[in-house]
């Protein structure tokens, strides 16, 4: 079989895509991403990739190289869904039901007679009791939650789809919460926010567990979802599945999970006044919505799953909660950019490992001031650059480059954890101050105006290209100057080389896109068509 999944570099991606990898039948695995990995890492390194963003302004053009990609494969795993920004419902709305129909239209077109798609307990409507509903309870979602209503409006999608269809087999599974420890930091970035200790999870170091009364939830852990993903595509298995592990947990339980047991329960309401006052002060990055949701979604039975295709979960409930949690102390992740880990990186972790032949040094033929100063104005450099990088993405989101432009921001973003670990392995001082100077002077740098006040100049794109592209050319400066010195520090010439090459191929991304930009920059523009560098939906909020 081969088998393309869409989004495969998430929580429930990572864990498929590892599931694929061990199917006998399954001998091809094309993953589909707005963002690649690393794919010299497990487990992306076992599939093809292709970077497609399923929300790009032209729905055409997604959809003919959508259909291009699912040719001649036996089935497609729908799991692209963005839940951040919160504030950007346009955004969220294109990507998550608008991509769901341009990924149907293509798995049509390509004539793929399989489609597999990820919807969620979330969609189905609020129930105030703990009986366990099956697959027939109705999916109108919470309608004061973005994600609910999202995920209830992909279900009219895929109505609609079979409805058109019938000669295509579709496949929704609508699992619990879905929780491994490669997911922990992606769930702190994407839900908690810089100010709240996650380290304070870490087992009994937090005094109390303050929970919102009758609170109970279900957590499957990845690889269990990822399981019942592969059993549906391999059994060409139609309709809705419910997905959950054994175990109901309550605030009782969360408490004794995290180790002491104490558990401080909190009326609802007054739960959800903090959570409001905290949302819309930029404290905490989940609105109000997820607690509605949290409070009101039914009990799943999955009695289908597991008698129709024999899924039996490899963890509970506890214990998928457990390793959450455990990874969430430690900034646990994967080096794909959803489930990036933190900074610092947990033991052994790095988004790019250094390779190096024997102990590093700098040897005593090199003045060893000099070197170090070298060495950390490369990393200012590339700790601003990223910073520029990751506003270019968003900016053009909606035009043909958003994918390279954001594996490019990844890339660089690895080039600047090897310049940390290697100054570290080096005993180098990381001279902070500048890293702080580099940061401001890139925010300064967004404040130019280029003849315009109120919105972003079309100017400043082309300028922000031609910047990047010297950038480019200063990376690969440093690399060849420690290419020139590997053998006497310790380093890998290979990898060196391979990371000049890797460079050159962003210089040549930076000709194409700088090319792209000037034939639009100084023409006038339909009326509302949005400024060149800010889509569409896209808040300009910096």
């Amino acid at each position: 079989m081969r088998v393309v999944v869409v989004g495969a570099t998430g929580n429930a991606g990572t864990a498929l895509v590892r599931a694929l990898h061990q199917e006998p039948q399954v001998t091809s695995v094309l993953g589909i991403a707005r963002r690649l990995p690393d794919r010299s890492a497990e487990p992306y390194r076992h599939a093809e990739w292709a970077p497609v963003d399923v929300a790009a302004e032209e729905t055409e053009a997604v959809v003919a190289r959508l259909a291009e990609l699912f040719a001649g494969a036996d089935a497609v795993v729908h799991l692209a869904w963005l839940v951040q920004p919160n504030r950007e419902r346009d955004l969220l709305r294109r990507t998550n039901v608008e991509g769901t129909r341009r990924v149907g239209e293509a798995v049509v077109r390509a004539g793929v007679p399989h489609l597999v798609a990820a919807s969620s307990v979330g969609a189905y409507s609020p129930v105030d009791d703990d009986e366990p509903r099956r697959e027939d309870w109705p999916t109108q979602g919470i309608e004061t939650s973005h994600y609910s209503v999202d995920k209830a409006a992909q279900e009219r999608v895929l109505d609609e789809l079979e409805a058109a269809h019938p000669e295509l087999a579709v496949a929704r599974l609508r699992p619990s919460l879905i929780f491994q420890a490669d997911a922990a930091q992606s769930v702190v970035r994407y839900f908690l926010g810089p100010l709240v200790p996650a380290q304070l999870l870490r087992q009994g170091r937090l005094p109390a567990l303050p929970l919102p009364a009758g609170l109970r939830l279900q957590a499957t852990h990845a690889d269990d979802v990822a399981d019942a993903y592969r059993r549906v595509v391999v059994e060409r298995a139609s309709g809705a599945f419910n997905v959950a592990a054994d175990g109901l947990l309550r605030g009782a339980d969360l408490a004794r999970i995290v180790g002491h047991g104490r558990l401080v329960e909190v009326p609802p309401a007054a739960v959800r006044a903090a959570l409001v006052a905290a949302y819309d002060g930029r404290l905490v990055r989940a609105d109000p919505g997820w607690l509605d949701m949290a409070m009101s979604v039914p009990v799943l039975d999955a009695t289908r799953v597991r008698t129709e295709l024999g899924w039996a979960p490899r963890h509970t409930a506890a214990q998928a909660v457990e390793e959450l949690l455990a990874g969430m102390a430690v900034g646990q992740g994967a080096r794909s950019a959803p489930l990036r880990p933190a900074m610092p990186r947990p033991p052994g972790g790095s988004v790019m490992p250094l390779r190096h032949r024997g102990a590093l040094r700098i040897p005593d033929s090199m003045d060893r001031e000099l070197f170090s100063l070298y060495l950390s104005d490369h990393l200012t450099g590339t700790t601003a650059g990223l910073e520029r990088m990751e506003l270019m993405t968003r900016s053009h989101r909606d035009t043909p480059f958003h994918a390279e432009l954001a594996e490019a921001t990844e890339q660089l973003r690895g080039e600047r954890e090897l310049y940390r670990d290697l100054m570290d392995r080096l005993g180098v001082p990381f001279r902070r101050h500048r890293q702080l100077a580099a940061w401001l002077a890139e925010k300064a740098g967004r404040l130019k105006l280029n003849g315009r006040v109120t919105r972003r100049s079309p100017m400043s794109p082309v300028l922000e290209a031609e910047l990047m592209r010297s950038a480019v050319l200063g990376r690969i400066s440093g690399w060849q100057t420690l290419r020139e010195h590997a053998d006497e520090i310790g380093l890998d010439p290979v990898q060196l080389d391979g990371l000049i090459d890797l460079d050159h191929r962003q210089l040549e991304l930076f000709d194409r896109f700088h090319a792209y930009l000037r034939q639009r920059a100084f023409r006038g523009r339909p009326l509302g068509q949005p400024p060149l560098g800010q889509p569409s939906g896209q808040s300009s909020e910096r």
